[in-house]
């Protein structure tokens, strides 16, 4: 990849699409990880104005807080149009299950804690006049619909939504990422026990891009032979696990059906 084209085309591309929209500014989400690290870098690099939001949940002090708030000091201290804000909602996501007649299954809590983030994003939004930046890549938003409805797949606009998690790493790392972020097992925080994303997926994303571009290069009629006369066992897992959660998560990346009057 041509990081820097790369790099230089999205800046513009934000820009451009700040200026359409008549708002003045970008909000983003930073958990610290690799995906809202480098978004957060590219809206910084446009000069508007960008709000960077940490919202932890019952979240304890940990490497993942210290890695968000080290990539927070950094851009800040070198963009003079970046602001942050550290808002906790562990309060307000109390609050809100103790409306409820029973008790919030962890799947539940799981959608409901990336729910009251979205809601927080857009109340920042509003009030700043700024667009709600996705930090959701390729593999994520495409391919398997790993995303909240109505949580972190609710956004304004989707500056890597067409990047591999390999090409997000290999432009972060090119941008001056740190390493420790570069690095870090990729989690979305919004499980009491605080599993990766590849536990609860049950591969890797370096396996789900080889899931993904196998299944570009091949008709179903000559995927259903690769399968079983060239693939090991572990890769006709992987193949499963792709499309098993491509094809239940596909409400999730199309629009809503329509009923349409005859």
């Amino acid at each position: 990849m041509k990081c820097e084209c790369v790099k230089n085309e999205i800046v513009e591309w934000l820009n451009k699409y700040l200026k359409q929209s008549k708002q003045r500014g970008f909000v983003v989400g930073v958990s610290g990880g690799i995906d809202s690290a480098l978004v957060s870098m590219l809206c910084a690099m446009t000069s508007f104005k960008t709000l960077l939001v940490q919202m932890p949940i019952h979240r304890k002090e940990n490497e993942i807080a210290e890695r968000a708030t080290k990539h927070i000091i950094m851009l800040t201290e070198k963009y003079k149009n970046v602001e942050s804000y550290n808002h906790d909602l562990s309060s307000a996501y109390d609050s809100v299950c103790n409306t409820f007649p029973y008790s919030i299954s962890e799947l539940t809590g799981a959608n409901l804690r990336s729910r009251l983030r979205m809601v927080s994003l857009y109340t920042f939004s509003n009030q700043n006049q700024c667009l709600v930046v996705g930090t959701g890549n390729k593999v994520e938003d495409f391919g398997i619909g790993f995303f909240c409805k109505g949580g972190d797949g609710t956004v304004d606009i989707s500056p890597i939504g067409d990047l591999l998690k390999s090409e997000v790493r290999e432009l972060a790392k090119w941008l001056g990422v740190s390493d420790e972020i570069v690095n870090a097992v990729p989690t979305d925080e919004l499980w009491e026990d605080g599993r990766s994303d590849e536990t609860a997926i049950g591969a890797t994303y370096d396996e789900l891009e080889w899931a993904m571009n196998i299944i570009d290069h091949y008709t179903e009629k000559g995927l259903s032979d690769i399968k079983y006369r060239v693939l090991n066992e572990r890769q006709r897992e992987v193949l499963n696990i792709y499309e098993t959660r491509h094809k239940a998560n596909a409400h999730k990346m199309e629009m809503p059906p329509i009923y349409k009057l005859n």
